[in-house]
C-alpha cells in the first residue's frame, strides 16, 4: 500500500447499531483513495477540482485556528497554512456523500503530514494507542461534521480491517476470505443517488426514543449484527450466510425507508433466490448498497444484465 495514499472505508457491519454500542467491522477500500498534492505538480490535475479542494482546506484551517486551544498541540498549523497558500489540495477519487469516508481520508492524510509527534500507523499498535488515535482523528473530523466517532479516519489511517467491540476497544484483524469459497465476493451497487447521513441518523435516534423500536434494535438487530461479524471474522461460512440472510431480511422489513425504492425488488430477489444478499452500506438513502455472494460469477452477470453499476470490494481468486 502506498504510504501517501489514504483509502476509502466501508463499514461492512454496524451501520446504525453502533450508535447503540453494538460491534462494528470496518475495512479500507483501496479502489477509492486520496492524497495531498499541490496544484500544478501533476499535469493531469483537474484544476477546478483542485481549486475547490484548496478552498475547502482553507475553511478547515480557519476552523482549526478558531479552535487553536484544541489543535495547536495536535497539528503544525503554521506549516499547514503555508502549504495551503502554496496550492495544497486533496486529490481524491472517493465519492462524496456516498458513505465511503471521504472526509475521514482527508483528516488521516492531514494528521499524517502535519501531526505533531503523530502516532504511527503500524499494525502493532496496542488498543490504548488505537483509541488515543481514534480520539485525535475524531477531533479533526469534527471540523467537517460537528461530531465524529473518529472511526472513518482511523480506518483510512491504519489501512487494515478494524473489529470494533465498542468505542473503547478496537482490534486490527484480517478477513479469512478463502474459507468462504473460491467464488465468494463482497461488492457494491451504485444507487446513482447521493445520500445524506445526518437526517437519517437523526431520524433513527428519534425512533429509538420509542421503547418498542428500541427493544427491536437491541433484541434483534444487534444480536444479528454481532453474529455476522463474529462468524465472518472466525471464518464460519455457513453460519455467516445464514445470519446475513436474517440481517438482510430484517433491514428490508424495518429499514425500508432507507433503501432506495427502485432497489426493493432486487433486494427481495436476492433473499428469495439466496444467490446474493444486500444490506445498507452506511446510513442508506442513496450512495452504495453492499452485497455479498458465494457465486460472484453468476451474480455479477445477473446484475450487469439488469443494468446495475457494480464495483467489487473483495473477491477470492479462483
Amino acid at each position: 500500500m502506498h504510504p501517501d495514499l489514504f483509502y476509502a472505508k466501508i463499514l461492512l457491519f454496524g451501520e446504525y447499531s453502533v450508535l447503540l454500542n453494538s460491534m462494528g467491522l470496518s475495512i479500507p477500500y483501496t479502489h477509492f483513495n486520496g492524497e495531498l498534492n499541490f496544484i500544478g505538480d501533476d499535469k493531469y490535475t483537474d484544476r477546478n477540482f483542485a481549486k475547490r479542494s484548496n478552498r475547502e482546506l482553507f475553511k478547515f484551517l480557519n476552523y482549526l485556528i478558531d479552535n487553536s486551544d484544541k489543535y495547536d498541540s495536535l497539528l503544525d498549523l503554521r506549516t499547514f497554512e503555508n502549504d495551503i497558500n502554496k496550492g495544497l489540495y486533496f486529490e481524491s477519487s472517493i465519492p462524496e456523500s456516498y458513505g465511503l469516508g471521504s472526509s475521514g481520508a482527508l483528516c488521516a492524510s492531514v494528521y499524517k503530514k502535519y501531526g505533531i509527534n503523530p502516532i504511527g500507523n503500524s499494525k502493532k499498535l496496542k488498543n490504548g494507542e488505537i483509541i488515543q488515535l481514534k480520539n485525535i482523528l475524531a477531533q479533526l473530523e469534527s471540523g467537517f461534521h460537528g461530531k465524529s466517532s473518529g472511526l472513518d479516519p482511523l480506518n483510512s489511517y491504519l489501512k487494515v480491517p478494524l473489529l470494533i467491540y465498542n468505542q473503547n476497544e478496537i482490534e486490527q484483524v484480517s478477513l479469512p476470505g478463502k474459507k468462504f469459497g473460491e467464488d465468494s465476493a463482497i461488492f457494491l451497487i451504485n444507487s446513482q443517488k447521493s445520500g445524506n447521513t445526518e437526517p437519517l441518523v437523526r431520524s433513527f435516534l428519534k425512533n429509538c426514543e420509542n421503547k418498542e423500536f428500541l427493544a427491536l434494535m437491541e433484541q434483534e438487530l444487534i444480536p444479528m449484527n454481532d453474529q455476522c461479524i463474529q462468524q465472518l471474522v472466525n471464518g464460519n461460512a455457513d453460519s455467516f450466510f445464514t445470519e446475513l440472510g436474517q440481517l438482510s431480511k430484517f433491514q428490508l422489513t424495518n429499514f425500508k425507508s432507507m433503501i432506495p425504492e427502485n432497489f426493493l425488488d432486487l433486494w427481495a430477489e436476492g433473499l428469495n433466490s439466496q444467490k446474493f444478499w444486500l444490506k445498507l452500506c452506511g446510513s442508506g438513502g442513496g450512495g452504495y448498497l453492499l452485497g455479498f455472494t458465494r457465486n460472484y460469477s453468476t451474480t455479477k452477470g445477473l446484475l450487469l444484465e439488469k443494468g446495475y453499476d457494480i464495483v467489487t470490494v473483495y473477491e477470492n481468486e479462483k
